[in-house]
C-alpha cells in the first residue's frame, strides 16, 4: 500500500491520519470530524483546502470538468486503490473529475443522517460483539458509529444497514464482459432489502414486532434473459452477526425451493458473473463472521459520491468506454474524497474461502464504502468491487424518496484480475417483468422476501 501513503500537500501523513497507538481513529484533520458536523451541518472546516479540491490538490495540473485517464494519473495515484489504478493505466478506463460533494445530505438518504445525528453516542458492543442500543436490544436507526475510533466500528454500521433505507427495491441491468473485452452475459435482476431492525422511516419503528432477532431479509430475482428468468434467491439475516444467514433458491427447472449452503458465498450465483453474495456492500457477510480488523490507514481519496444517477436517460442507463471492445467500464463522474479509512478484515469462519483478506476504503464522512479490493489465499490481488452513489437530483429532474430527493448507488464493476473479467451492475428505473424502482414500501417483504413469494416469482 506505500502507493496509499503519500500524501502531497504541505500536511504530512502525521498531520493527516492520526491513528494512535492500538490503530485506535481520530477523523477530521483541522477539526474533528462529526463534532463539527453536528455542530456546523458541513464538514469543509474539519479539512484544508487541498482535500476539497482537485485544483488545490494537484497545484492546478488536473482541473474540474477534465479526465483523470493514462495520460494525467501520475498526478493522482495515490488517491486510487491498486486495481482501480491499474485499470486507468492499462485498460483504458477514464473518469470525469466534478466538483467535491460538500452537502452531507447530498451523500445519503436524508432520514439516515437525521437518524445518525440524533442517536449518535447511544450505540455499543456487547459480550459477543453485536451493536446494542442503550436498552440492550437492537440498535435504532442510523449508523451506531459515525465518529468511529476502531475497525470494527466502522464496519458494523456499514453491516447493519446497506442501503440505509427501510425497504430497496432495485432494478438492475448487469453485464458481464470476458478478457476480449465482450459481453458474453447479460441479464435483468431486481434485488430488494427489508430492514426487520433499525428502522427509521416505515412502521412499526423501530423493529418489527417478532422480527427482533432478524437483521434484514434480501432477495435477488431474474426477469431476463429467459434462461435465467425466475431464477430467485433468498438472505435472511439474523441480528446475531456471529450467524450464518439463512439462504434459500428456487430453479425454474428443479420447480421448488431449495435450502442452500449458506457459508459458499465466495462464487457467483449466475453463469458469467463475478459478483459473489460476499461482495455486496463490501460487506455480504455478517461482520462477526470475519475478523482481525485493522485499521490500515487514511488519508485522502477519488470516488463516486454523488453524480452517479444517469438522468439524461428514461432508463437511468449509463454509457460505456475502455477495455478492448470499448465496452468494460461505465463512464463515472469522481471527486476527490477528503478522509477515506482504509480497513483491513480477514474471513475467519470460512475455512475454505478463495480469498485470505480483503481491503476495503471508507469515506469517513459517511462511512460508507468507495472500494474494495480482496486478495487469494497466496495473498496476491484477486478482486475488485467499486462503485458510485447517486443523489436523484440534478437541479431539473428528481426522484422522490417521500419529502426528500432519492439517494442511492447508481453503478457496480466487480473485477476479477486474474482472469480479468468484469461484471459492471448499473441501478435503472425499471426491468423486464413490471419491476420498477421502489424505496419504503412494506408491502414488498409479501412480494418478494417470503419463500412463498419465491415460488411465485419463478413460476
Amino acid at each position: 500500500m506505500a502507493h496509499y501513503a503519500k500524501f502531497r500537500s504541505r500536511f504530512s501523513r502525521r498531520d493527516f491520519g492520526k491513528l494512535a497507538a492500538g490503530g485506535v481513529l481520530s477523523t477530521g484533520v483541522l477539526a474533528p470530524l462529526w463534532p463539527t458536523i453536528a455542530k456546523t451541518g458541513s464538514f469543509t472546516r474539519a479539512y484544508p483546502d487541498e482535500l476539497l479540491s482537485i485544483e488545490e490538490y494537484t497545484g492546478g495540473k488536473i482541473s474540474t470538468g477534465e479526465y483523470i485517464d493514462a495520460s494525467n494519473v501520475e498526478h493522482v495515484e495515490e488517491l486510487f486503490d491498486p486495481i482501480r489504478l491499474s485499470q486507468i493505466k492499462d485498460m483504458g478506463r477514464r473518469m470525469r473529475v466534478v466538483p467535491t460533494t460538500t452537502d452531507i445530505y447530498r451523500m445519503s438518504p436524508y432520514e439516515y443522517i437525521e437518524a445518525t445525528l440524533s442517536n449518535q453516542g447511544k450505540a455499543r458492543f456487547d459480550e459477543a460483539g453485536n451493536v446494542r442500543a442503550p436498552d440492550g436490544g437492537p440498535w435504532i436507526g442510523g449508523h451506531p458509529f459515525p465518529d468511529a475510533k476502531t475497525a470494527e466500528e466502522v464496519f458494523s454500521g456499514l453491516t447493519l444497514s446497506w442501503g440505509r433505507h427501510d425497504v430497496s427495491l432495485y432494478a438492475i441491468k448487469e453485464f458481464d464482459v470476458d478478457d476480449r473485452g465482450e459481453v458474453i452475459f447479460g441479464y435483468e435482476v431486481a434485488w430488494c432489502e427489508y430492514a426487520a431492525t433499525g428502522r427509521i422511516v416505515i412502521d412499526p419503528k423501530p423493529h418489527r414486532p417478532g422480527f427482533e432477532d432478524k437483521l434484514r431479509y434480501q432477495s435477488i430475482f431474474f426477469t431476463a434473459p429467459n434462461s435465467a428468468k425466475g431464477t430467485s434467491f433468498l438472505n435472511i439475516w439474523y441480528y446475531d452477526q456471529a450467524k450464518f444467514p439463512d439462504l434459500y433458491g428456487y430453479l425454474p427447472q428443479f420447480k421448488r425451493v431449495r435450502r442452500l449452503p449458506t457459508n459458499q458465498r465466495f462464487e457467483p450465483l449466475i453463469p458469467g458473473s463475478t459478483l459473489y453474495l460476499s461482495d455486496a456492500w463490501a460487506a455480504g457477510d455478517p461482520f462477526l463472521t470475519w475478523g482481525n480488523y485493522k485499521i490500515l490507514g487514511s488519508g485522502p481519496a477519488l470516488a463516486g459520491i454523488s453524480g452517479g444517477w444517469n438522468s439524461a436517460h428514461p432508463n437511468w442507463e449509463h454509457t460505456v468506454h475502455g477495455g478492448p471492445k470499448g465496452q468494460t467500464f461505465w463512464d463515472t463522474d469522481m471527486e476527490i474524497v477528503p478522509e477515506a479509512i482504509l480497513v483491513e478484515a480477514e474471513p475467519v469462519k470460512y475455512p475454505r474461502a478463495p480469498i485470505s483478506k480483503k481491503w476495503v476504503w471508507f469515506d469517513a464522512r459517511t462511512m460508507l464504502p468507495i472500494s474494495m479490493v480482496s486478495f487469494d489465499r497466496q495473498g496476491k490481488p484477486y478482486r475488485s468491487f467499486d462503485g458510485a452513489y447517486g443523489y436523484y437530483d440534478d437541479g431539473t429532474n428528481k426522484v422522490m424518496d417521500g419529502k426528500h430527493p432519492y439517494w442511492s448507488w447508481g453503478h457496480v464493476h466487480v473485477h476479477d484480475i486474474q482472469v480479468n473479467r468484469v461484471s459492471r451492475l448499473e441501478q435503472v428505473k425499471k426491468v423486464s417483468g413490471g419491476i420498477s424502482m421502489k424505496v419504503n414500501d412494506p408491502s414488498l417483504y409479501d412480494k418478494y422476501l417470503t419463500q412463498t413469494a419465491l415460488r411465485q416469482l419463478g413460476t
